[in-house]
């Protein structure tokens, strides 16, 4: 059985001075930066990155403000531009780095955060980034089920669980189809113990106070996304759930009509947590796109 890399560890800035976390996959060649969603950590990217990497690239696997290890933003700025501050920020530390744009994955917040840099004012040699995945996420989305992903989101923010395990028995009846896990261990990454006790999501629960899809701004937020993915001419992929609680096949053939240069791939089996449902197919999507954008360059 072949290990998978180590990564190791890096910090950067975003758009505020804030501190970013970051797990690095590889050591040489063009940058990837992969941007997990909303109430995740870098820890959902660990076989992307190990896939990335054998690849002869390096992935750059971080933890969005307010996430993870990253920093908890005190001003609690965390509408959507925000996010696309930070990754824009990040994409140019990348490109003065290696001497090329990464190429960007953004899976749901991620992907938002990746559509609105690169559809803003681009460097003057080119986009924001060299090509752009995103992962379960269109700028129109079935607000249901956007309403169901938040819901379970702000179901246990404040109060957390009285232990890891129940913390797995919450996701277990959020997400039935999945298989449970042998082991806490990859789950006790998204959590943190408190003087009280009590594990809570390893993320500031302002975040849910920021611009959402759904509520007072909702339209808004769309009009917004539909105008950056109108502009975005760089390579592009959409890989959608094809059990996706937010992408029905309507909104990806939407995108499509706004980004007509983009290829599109279903998973099955798998919701709006792709890579973490179906990883395997998933990494076969990302290597393909990352081995043509090679080889058309």
């Amino acid at each position: 059985m072949t290990r998978h890399i180590t990564p190791a560890s890096a910090t950067f800035k975003g758009a505020d001075g804030n501190t970013l976390a970051a797990d690095v996959y590889g050591e040489e060649g063009p940058p990837v930066l992969l941007l997990h969603g909303g109430g995740q950590t870098r820890h959902a990217w660990r076989n992307a990155g190990d896939v990335i990497a054998r690849m002869g690239r390096v992935a750059y696997a971080v933890d969005q403000r307010g996430h993870g290890d990253s920093e908890w933003v005190k001003e609690g700025c965390y509408d959507f531009g925000d996010f696309a501050a930070d990754a824009r920020k990040l994409a140019d530390t990348l490109a003065e780095r290696h001497g090329v744009r990464p190429v960007a994955v953004g899976a749901s917040l991620g992907g938002i955060a990746s559509m609105l840099a690169e559809g803003a004012k681009r460097p003057a040699n080119g986009g924001v980034f060299a090509a752009l995945i995103l992962v379960d996420i269109t700028p129109r989305v079935d607000l249901e089920g956007v309403a169901k992903v938040q819901g379970f989101m702000r179901a246990h923010a404040r109060e957390g669980f009285g232990s890891i395990a129940e913390a797995a028995d919450a996701v277990a009846a959020y997400l039935p189809h999945r298989p449970r896990p042998r082991s806490h261990e990859g789950l006790k990454k998204n959590l943190r113990l408190h003087p009280d006790g009590r594990w809570r999501w390893h993320w500031d629960p302002r975040f849910l106070d920021g611009k959402r899809r759904s509520g007072p701004g909702g339209d808004m937020v769309e009009t917004m996304l539909v105008e950056a993915a109108r502009r975005i001419e760089v390579p592009a992929l959409l890989v959608r759930g094809a059990s996706s609680e937010l992408v029905q096949e309507a909104h990806a053939k939407d995108f499509l009509e706004l980004v007509p240069h983009a290829t599109y791939v279903d998973v099955s089996g798998a919701r709006h947590m792709v890579a973490g449902d179906r990883n395997d197919q998933f990494t076969n999507a990302i290597r393909e796109f990352l081995s043509n954008l090679k080889k058309s360059s």
